[in-house]
């Protein structure tokens, strides 16, 4: 586990009578740093459908998985994102995104504007929870500071800490359609 990166996570569920209790209260020990870039995350919680099971009394999130969520799931996950180095935006993004696990041929063709550039195919909450950050789209920005929650969907984005602090942000990712498979009615 990364030293840093202790998220405390408690499930609630039920005994065999029906009564809610809490099934698991401690340190997240699902922790993953993503080389290159040097990202660590915590993944809290994964669901495989909609709507979702909550009788399966198991540790959901006690799998291997990318940055996407599985077909009609979603994922919960905190990300810290460190200060960017210039080394970490050299990196073979092709290289980052098998990695996280990403889809290499989402970010629209041509050369992406930034080697952490991806996208999948949901529906993003993202809160900043600490820190601020920079999400970059296709030809604009935006500047995300602690307290801001932003929704996205399925757009290709970078993000990058241009800070000189760690910026953490809760993600919920929703499996969604995506708008470039589907005509716009």
């Amino acid at each position: 586990m990364h030293p840093t990166h202790q998220i405390r996570r408690i499930v609630t569920g039920h005994d065999d009578g029906g009564k809610a209790i809490v099934e698991s209260d401690g340190i997240c020990p699902h922790v993953k740093v993503r080389e290159g870039a040097g990202f660590v995350s915590s993944l809290l919680w994964v669901t495989d459908e909609t709507p979702a099971r909550v009788d399966l009394r198991q540790d959901r999130a006690a799998r291997t998985i990318g940055v996407p969520p599985p077909a009609n799931g979603s994922i919960l996950r905190v990300v810290d994102f460190p200060p960017v180095t210039k080394e970490a935006e050299a990196i073979d993004q092709e290289t980052l995104l098998k990695a996280m696990g990403a889809d290499q041929h989402t970010h629209g063709g041509g050369t992406a504007r930034h080697a952490f550039m991806h996208r999948t195919r949901s529906v993003d909450y993202a809160i900043v929870l600490q820190g601020e950050i920079d999400m970059l789209l296709d030809d604009s920005e935006v500047h995300l500071k602690a307290g801001d929650f932003l929704v996205q969907q399925a757009t290709n984005h970078a993000w990058v800490n241009r800070s000189d602090k760690v910026c953490r942000i809760a993600f919920v990712l929703i499996d969604g359609i995506d708008p470039l498979d589907k005509p716009h009615t």
